[in-house]
């Protein structure tokens, strides 16, 4: 199976016996701004093996209950993801498209109005993607309801086909998630508002459906066009399955860690993507977000650099009485933000070879942005939609709470941090 970036081949997807491999096409070698498809797969004459390949594949898939449904629509094994990709591979995360060119033109097919988009986000969950429509072709990766969209200057929905790129994400309510669009949509404006890099949001209803859009930042508009910019996740970067992405999970081995993403962007970026990093880890934990996964953090990748992509797919988890409130990574040994103290903050630094006085004063700074941002948040996602109000009101109420842990418990210092973490290491520990 051919991989392409918009008319030019990049590389080729062959199966084989120990799963699939993948060789540069000649001329993208030589290509002058050719970019690499993965940190891990650095352009060369190399054939890279299925224990690079396959991970970084099934990364750009969805996961759970919409991986059977899209293998039965492709009719596919979920064993083989090459033939999943060949159905719904020409828009995924990133740049490249599969199996088929990418178009750069936009081409879709409109929904005529709220009654029609209603429908379209009630079959989502036995029709992710709108797979097996005519000329629709796109992935998601995740377990989350989603789809991929196009926005037009007048603001209307329309879908994107034959292979043209999408250029916003649509999420739907969820009932399992009450209040989760306007919850979402609070966290990603106060990310914004303290100088993180975060993605435009706006908020929508199609009947009795609420719904986000996050705007894409691996998409570029270039007059009447629209270039795709090429990224990955943290899984991919690190070369796991996404039955890995959290620290703690059922492969029996331990998932990425805060040091190992840390460690992704010093090798990367050594200045400015390493505090970016745990710039998005503190806020995390003063969203109250417990799904920061791996695959929650990505990296945007050019023919020259590689840069920390902006953050997204930001929840405070806390207002949800069923779902965990133990986060996806811990701080040095911490699970419960809570009770993260300062000992914890300057463990996790030594662990990521950072200063551990520097990240009390940014834990001290993000928290305290917070606390002064928050209203301000608050009233802009409630000018979005009125009725937002009592959701991100009680969102608002957790993360000040969280704030005043956080700030309270950074009292609590170890001055030997830099002995903890030797004596972990030297014991065997992660």
């Amino acid at each position: 199976m051919k991989v392409f970036f918009e008319n030019r081949e990049v590389a080729e997807l062959r199966a084989g016996e120990g799963g699939p491999s993948l060789p540069y096409a000649d001329g993208w070698r030589g290509l002058r701004g050719a970019f690499p498809i993965s940190t891990l797969m650095p352009i060369s004459s190399k054939t890279f093996g299925p224990g690079v390949v396959l991970p970084w594949i099934a990364n750009l898939l969805p996961e759970s209950r919409q991986l059977e449904i899209v293998a039965r629509a492709a009719g596919a094994s979920q064993a083989d993801p090459l033939a999943m990709l060949a159905s719904v591979g020409r828009d995924t995360s990133g740049a490249l498209s599969f199996a088929e060119r990418g178009r750069t033109r936009m081409a879709t097919r409109p929904v005529p109005d709220a009654a029609a988009l209603e429908r379209i986000i009630e079959e989502l969950p036995q029709k992710p993607f709108l797979v097996g429509d005519d000329g629709v072709s796109m992935s998601l990766a995740g377990v989350q309801t989603k789809i991929r969209v196009h926005v037009g200057d007048d603001g209307a929905i329309s879908i994107p086909i034959e292979g043209a790129p999408s250029t916003w994400i649509l999420k739907p309510d969820a009932a399992n998630l009450p209040g989760g669009v306007y919850n979402e949509a609070l966290c990603l404006r106060l990310a914004a508002l303290l100088g993180l890099d975060a993605p435009e949001v706006r908020i929508g209803s199609a009947g009795a459906r609420r719904y986000l859009l996050v705007r894409r930042y691996d998409r570029r508009r270039q007059g009447d066009i629209w270039r795709r910019l090429h990224q990955e996740d943290m899984c991919q970067a690190l070369g796991c399955l996404p039955t890995a992405k959290y620290e703690r999970n059922e492969t029996g081995r331990p998932g990425p860690a805060v040091r190992d993403i840390v460690g992704v962007m010093r090798v990367l970026d050594p200045l400015k993507g390493v505090l970016g990093i745990f710039d998005y880890v503190i806020f995390n934990a003063i969203a109250c977000n417990t799904d920061a996964h791996a695959k929650n953090y990505s990296i945007l990748i050019s023919s020259s650099r590689a840069r920390l992509a902006p953050i997204y797919d930001v929840m405070c988890e806390k207002v949800f009485p069923n779902v965990t409130k133990k986060q996806a990574m811990s701080i040095a040994t911490m699970w419960d933000g809570d009770y993260l103290k300062g000992r914890h903050w300057q463990r996790e630094a030594a662990l990521c070879g950072l200063g551990p006085g520097a990240i009390l004063r940014r834990v001290r700074a993000l928290c305290e942005a917070a606390q002064t941002h928050l209203p301000r948040a608050v009233d802009e996602v409630v000018a979005m939609e009125a009725e937002a109000a009592p959701w991100v009101e009680e969102v608002a109420r957790y993360i000040e709470e969280r704030c005043t842990f956080l700030l309270n418990g950074l009292a609590e210092e170890d001055p030997e941090a830099v002995s903890w973490v030797r004596d972990r290491l030297e014991k065997g520990a992660r």
